[in-house]
């Protein structure tokens, strides 16, 4: 998802080159944002049967959309007819980029500059029903913060030691982390949230309620999340003669 968060234009696949930096080592993007290899198989596929037609933003848009049916998520309307962006930035990611120590306020903030509503920002935070971070991104949290549940900060500290490890894997919901369900948020009561920026949501503050009515109402939340994903997936869209088709999802043409 990092990528519509500057627009939906596949500018985070553009990998760097000697005169070029892309986005893929933004803070919140870098040893994180995985799977580049999927859409170079299903790029591949698409330009051998219709070469030239198909987008590699529109590739994104869409396979976000089956990854989580295929996960027991709901489904949504994907328009299609995004082109690529021929550019990217690193300063702009780094910028508009939430990060895994963001407050709540920080959260609102940096969705709401994108025309998201603090509703869509706790609901678009629900894909973290799957997936998962590096022991870096949450160590802070795991030996410094007081709201976080004892035996769930034992069981992950097994994981991620005080010093080294940082790549080490932890699940961003611990109790069903291959299913995209609403578990995270019944998780977030408990205070069973991974990251800072995941407890930040149910901590006393505005967001709180909304937690509650997705932890409670699964389908509240299904439909929550699928029309604040069509509209993540409308931002910002190149069309027209804007952008290009790109054959390799990692370079421009």
């Amino acid at each position: 998802m990092a990528n519509i968060s500057l627009g939906c234009d596949a500018s985070v696949l553009l990998d760097d080159t000697s005169n070029f930096t892309g986005e893929k080592t933004a803070g919140p993007n870098s040893g994180s944002i995985r799977g580049f290899d999927v859409i170079d198989t299903i790029k591949t596929q698409v330009e051998s049967s219709c070469a030239g037609i198909v987008s590699c933003a529109d590739i994104l848009a869409v396979a976000a959309r089956d990854s989580v049916v295929k996960l027991g998520g709901p489904s949504w309307t994907v328009l299609l007819g995004r082109r690529d962006s021929t550019t990217a930035s690193l300063s702009a990611a780094n910028s508009n980029l939430p990060g895994p120590t963001s407050s709540l306020s920080a959260l609102i903030s940096s969705f709401s500059n994108k025309g998201l509503t603090a509703r869509e920002m706790v609901a678009l935070s629900g894909s973290h029903t799957i997936g998962q971070a590096r022991c870096t991104t949450f160590r802070t949290r795991l030996y410094n913060e007081a709201n976080i549940n004892a035996s769930f900060a034992t069981t992950v500290k097994a994981n991620c030691p005080q010093s080294g490890g940082d790549n080490n894997l932890s699940p961003l919901d611990i109790t069903s982390p291959t299913s995209f369900d609403n578990a995270y948020y019944k998780n977030l009561q408990i205070q069973k949230g991974l990251l800072h920026s995941d407890q930040v949501l149910f901590n006393g503050g505005s967001t709180d309620s909304i937690v509650n009515t997705y932890s409670s109402n699964s389908a509240t939340f299904s439909t929550d999340f699928a029309n604040a994903m069509v509209k993540m997936g409308n931002l910002s869209p190149l069309t027209g003669t804007n952008g290009q088709i790109r054959k390799n999802c990692r370079k421009t043409n």
